[in-house]
């Protein structure tokens, strides 16, 4: 297969979803226009080898049959509808800011519930999964996290990769050609740009169903809060705060001078599992990117309120996580009492930094220095970094 001929195709794609779920109805097709966004821009920029491509196109498969299949189960079983779903707490914030600990150590407390990784993969039951042992998603993802740490080793020391851990509802709403997922996976600066101007609110609204979908095929959820998290909210804060109007926005805080460097170092571990690009054009996408989203988050915070809000700071999460857990749960409405403070402290003692390998990472190896990411993010550093 030469480079000619790795583009995606619309209706081949779509035409090899129904014929893997022998299903044909999507439900409502608002995301064909965002996913021929993603096609034209994939096709012309994305650079892809073979195997990325390859990929690349099961991961949009999964996508729309998971889509296909709950469609389905909607239409079979209507009571999905009728599930009551509260999601308690959102948190957003730069990438490579302590979101995914702290996401995980409140999902761990009782009365608390979050989406899988293996669910985020596939959020339809596959052939072969049974009530209360999702065993085909689980061999799915467990599949899918060995071929990741084979093409890009450096992974297992930016993000942990657990099939059954809490992980991003993003995973979810990228397999609908929306939000920032699309171009931490696939080099698309077209879509990204083409992406800030594009209104969320239907994607948001899918979300909705699927956590009610999520919630049905595990009922011992029922009753539970469900805290979200994704750094990619960040520029489209205003979407998910007018989708989930009870839930605190928790935003975690580090130096964009740890973050840049820290989250560009990942950007390039990702795309290294399906495409060619050197460090430098890496990092000129990403910088300007996430100092534009941090810019779109600072207006639109003075716009939806500061009542809103709970600000976290890596540093005090590095030095007393639970403490910090407990301000959060105790806004929530989640009692934090001995048995709180014991499943907390159980999440923290198997989960420590220093269980995985260390992230190596610098913003010379990029091409960017000190100075620009300084200059960049000078509101932001002087309101919650150094405050002066």
């Amino acid at each position: 297969m030469t480079a000619a001929t790795l583009r995606f195709d619309r209706e081949t794609l779509l035409a090899a979803a129904r014929e893997r779920t022998g299903l044909t109805d999507f439900g409502n097709t608002w995301f064909l226009e965002p996913m021929d966004r993603y096609i034209q821009a994939a096709n012309a920029q994305g650079n892809l080898t073979e195997a990325g491509f390859a990929g690349q196109t099961e991961s949009i498969l999964k996508g729309l049959a998971s889509r296909l299949r709950m469609v389905e189960d909607i239409r079979l079983h209507p009571e999905i509808l009728d599930e009551k779903v509260e999601v308690a707490a959102i948190i957003l914030g730069l990438p490579r800011t302590g979101s995914t600990i702290f996401h995980r150590l409140l999902a761990s407390a009782p009365g608390m519930t979050a989406i899988r990784w293996y669910e985020a993969q596939n959020y339809a039951p596959l052939p072969g999964d049974e009530p209360g042992n999702p065993k085909a998603r689980r061999a799915y993802a467990e599949a899918m996290i060995e071929g990741w740490l084979n093409l890009s080793p450096e992974l297992a020391s930016i993000h942990p990769l657990d099939p059954d851990a809490p992980d991003e509802e993003i995973i979810i709403l990228g397999q609908l050609f929306i939000t920032t997922m699309v171009e931490a996976m696939t080099f698309v600066p077209d879509f990204a740009s083409w992406l800030n101007g594009y209104d969320q609110s239907q994607g948001y609204e899918d979300l909705k169903v699927i956590l009610k979908y999520l919630q049905w095929q595990d009922p011992s959820r029922r009753g539970r809060k469900w805290v979200l998290k994704s750094p990619s909210h960040l520029p489209y804060t205003e979407a998910v705060a007018s989708a989930f109007p009870q839930a605190a926005l928790v935003m975690t805080h580090r130096d964009p001078l740890e973050v840049v460097p820290s989250y560009v170092s990942m950007e390039a571990a990702l795309y290294k599992l399906n495409s060619t690009h050197s460090d430098e054009a890496v990092g000129a996408f990403w910088f300007p990117r996430l100092a534009e989203w941090m810019h779109r988050f600072e207006e639109a915070r003075a716009r939806i309120g500061e009542d809103r809000f709970i600000d976290i700071d890596y540093r005090e999460v590095a030095r007393q996580p639970l403490a910090q857990a407990t301000r959060v749960l105790t806004h929530i409405g989640i009692p934090v009492d001995d048995q709180v403070e014991a499943a907390l402290a159980e999440f923290m003692a198997g989960n420590r930094r220093e269980q995985r390998p260390m992230h190596d990472y610098s913003l010379a190896r990029f091409g960017l220095d000190e100075a620009t990411v300084r200059d960049a993010f000078t509101s932001y550093r002087q309101r919650y970094i150094t405050k002066d």
